[in-house]
């Protein structure tokens, strides 16, 4: 097995680590506007909600949940853990790739909301859903991170049957 020097093993660690974290309170940001969007009776703040919550999913939350997708099997595969060999990597892994999965079919509702938001109207009956689908998939997401994260603190035991 290959190993990085440890020079660059910090290096990427401490990317991976400030991606994931970055990641999770950008997620936790935007469960605050969705619940502001969802529960206030202030069409400026509704509004001002929406079109915030479009800017940091597509130009924070976003790139947030592709940087670990690189950087952790860089460390998994460099480094003796493995990509393959502990069920934690795996698992943090499915849940890295169902969150960005889930967050790229999230976005077009985004873009609805944030639209109906530049419009004159308030939001009506038809864009409710959309306003609690919000809430409920942003706390899905801050709870599936929070698990990815304490598994890499906690690393639980159990190795796959692959040793890669």
């Amino acid at each position: 097995m290959k190993t990085m020097k440890p020079g660059l093993r910090k290096f990427v660690l401490t990317a991976h680590v400030t991606f994931a974290v970055g990641w999770l309170g950008a997620v936790a940001a935007f469960l605050a506007l969705a619940i502001a969007g969802l529960t206030s009776q202030d069409a400026q703040l509704v509004r001002s909600a929406y079109l915030t919550m479009d800017t940091i999913a597509r130009f924070v939350i976003l790139p947030l949940s592709f940087a670990p997708l690189i950087t952790g099997p860089i460390l998994s595969l460099f480094t003796p853990w493995g990509l393959f060999r502990h069920y934690w990597i795996l698992v943090k892994l499915l849940i890295t790739i169902l969150s960005t999965l889930i967050l790229l079919v999230h976005l077009q509702p985004i873009s609805v909301l944030a639209e109906a938001a530049v419009g004159t109207a308030m939001f009506g009956a038809e864009l409710h859903s959309m306003q609690v689908q919000m809430v409920v998939a942003s706390s899905a997401g801050l709870l599936a991170l929070l698990v990815a994260t304490a598994l890499g603190v906690y690393k639980p035991r159990g190795e796959t049957p692959w040793l890669a």
